[in-house]
């Protein structure tokens, strides 16, 4: 069987994680993985033409990981229609789950109620704190701050969000506007940076402006770059999701009877900080190998 797989970007680490456990599976089942993507995470269009293409090209099965949950309905549900089995990870859509279509996804209200615990917890339970790099097309995202706002308010009252901001995935526009809210409010404590990107920003504009390490930043998604970071003391912790494991089930559910999987699997991320990155557990999150088994 032929199976397309199209992550969000071929430009992180993370979706070549995904690549990898798509093809470890893939393999027991002597399947066949076509792998594409777009370069950025940005270009919704052409992420679109390859899930038509998908169709156009009668491919039986898809693993999509979306870069847009609004725009990429329609093109999902045409290949639904026309009986291309569909597995989501990652990031979830606003169509229901049936027998051409699952969920295989991050536990975003988890993700949330992490970074919150983590945050309170190096603030002391006090403190003014941002979050940068909101896409407000991702009901994943939105549902991850609105799980990190409540944590923050039942939990630790006296951390105050006092800056919320847009972002896309550009790193430069990221550190502009991680620049202006720190110009903005000099008093700044905390940064929960909900994307690579946003990350890897408020790291540039913390440097530039030298506060490294005097405001904690706490990221979501993990890189090579952004773990060393974490390594250095640069910037807190991240929130990293398994994409290893998410490729890998997906082709398993794709390997097994047509409905027998569950609708949707939700997967736990895990919180990388100093002390736990250089664990077995938290290397394979980062580093990607194309020999394990997860």
């Amino acid at each position: 069987m032929r199976v397309a797989v199209i992550p969000q970007t071929t430009a992180l680490t993370i979706w070549e994680a995904e690549h990898a456990g798509t093809e470890f599976a893939a393999r027991h089942h002597g399947f066949q993985v076509y792998w594409n993507a777009p370069t950025s995470e940005d270009d919704i269009q052409q992420q679109a033409a390859l899930i038509d293409r998908v169709v156009e090209e009668k491919y039986p099965a898809m693993i999509l990981a979306p870069d847009q949950a609004i725009a990429l309905m329609a093109p999902v549900q045409r290949a639904i229609h026309k009986g291309v089995r569909t597995v989501i990870v990652a990031s979830p859509l606003d169509l229901p789950p049936g027998p051409n279509l699952t969920y295989i996804v991050n536990d975003d209200l988890t993700s949330g109620r992490m970074a919150a615990m983590r945050m309170g917890q190096i603030l002391g339970g006090h403190g003014r704190i941002a979050i940068l790099g909101i896409p407000p097309e991702s009901l994943s995202t939105l549902a991850m701050v609105h799980s990190f706002e409540t944590t923050l308010e039942h939990d630790f009252p006296g951390v105050v969000i006092a800056e919320r901001r847009f972002g896309t995935h550009n790193q430069t526009e990221a550190q502009q506007r991680a620049d202006d809210v720190l110009h903005d409010d000099p008093h700044l404590d905390g940064i929960f940076a909900v994307s690579s990107a946003a990350a890897g920003g408020a790291y540039v504009a913390l440097r530039a402006q030298g506060q490294v390490g005097k405001v904690k930043v706490i990221g979501y998604e993990q890189s090579v770059e952004l773990a060393n970071l974490v390594r250095q003391g640069a910037i807190d912790s991240l929130v990293a999701i398994n994409t290893y494991e998410m490729g890998y089930r997906a082709m398993e559910s794709l390997a097994a009877p047509r409905g027998s999987t569950p609708p949707y699997i939700y997967l736990e991320p895990t919180l990388l900080t100093a002390e736990n990155l250089d664990s077995y557990e938290s290397r394979a999150l980062i580093n990607v190998d194309w020999s394990r088994e997860p």
